[in-house]
C-alpha cells in the first residue's frame, strides 16, 4: 500500500485493511524510507516496508519474504548510525563498545540487554529482515539454533514477533 493515498493517509488505510483482513499481509510503499516512516507503517500493522528507490530485484525478493511470513526493512532506516561508526573493511557485527563511548553514547548495545554476541548477530540480521533461513546460511548455524537464538531475543526484548522486535529495537536506541 502507499503511503500517499488520496483521501485518507496510508497509514490510516494499512490500519483499517488490517483490521478487515488480518491475516493478508500488507506492505508499506513509500519514497519517504526514514526510521519515523518505516515504524509508523509497523505500527499500523504493515509487515514489510520498500522504499519506492528500490530495484525490481528488491521488490520482488522482499515481497518473496514477506508472503514467506518474513519481514522485509530497508536496512538504511535501522542502521544508518551503525554504518557511519563502523570502519569501511570491518563488517558490521555486534562488538562490545570502548568503555570511553559506552559511557558518552546514547542506546543500548545488545550486550546490555543480556544477549550473548551470536544471539546480538541473530538480532543484527533480524534487524536488516532476513529470514529464519538466510540467517542461518549468513552465520552458519542450524534451524534449530537461530530458533533458539531468536526466541532469546524476543524475550529479552520482551516482545512476541520479529516485526516487535524491529519496533523495540528502534525505541531502545540500539546500537551495534
Amino acid at each position: 500500500m502507499d503511503l500517499g493515498l488520496p483521501g485518507m493517509s496510508g497509514l490510516q488505510g494499512i490500519a483499517l485493511f488490517r483490521e478487515r483482513w488480518p491475516q493478508t499481509p500488507v506492505v508499506a510503499l513509500s519514497s519517504m524510507d526514514d526510521r519515523q516512516t518505516v515504524l509508523a507503517a509497523l505500527d499500523a500493522g504493515a509487515m514489510g516496508f520498500i522504499p519506492k528507490t528500490s530495484s525490481s530485484a528488491i521488490l520482488v525478493g522482499a515481497l518473496r519474504l514477506i508472503m514467506a511470513k518474513g519481514i522485509y526493512l530497508p536496512p538504511s532506516a535501522f542502521l544508518h548510525d551503525a554504518l557511519e561508526r563502523a570502519p569501511v573493511h570491518e563488517p558490521l557485527r555486534a562488538r562490545p563498545a570502548p568503555a570511553e563511548e559506552s559511557e558518552d553514547a546514547s542506546g543500548l548495545r545488545p550486550a546490555d540487554l543480556g544477549l550473548t554476541p551470536r544471539q546480538a548477530d541473530v538480532l543484527y540480521q533480524i534487524l536488516q529482515g532476513r529470514s529464519a533461513k538466510l540467517i542461518g546460511r549468513e552465520l552458519a548455524l542450524s534451524p534449530s539454533t537461530v530458533k533458539a537464538h531468536t526466541s532469546a531475543v524476543l524475550r529479552a526484548l520482551n516482545v512476541t514477533t520479529r516485526t516487535q522486535a524491529v519496533v523495540a529495537a528502534s525505541r531502545l536506541g540500539l546500537r551495534f
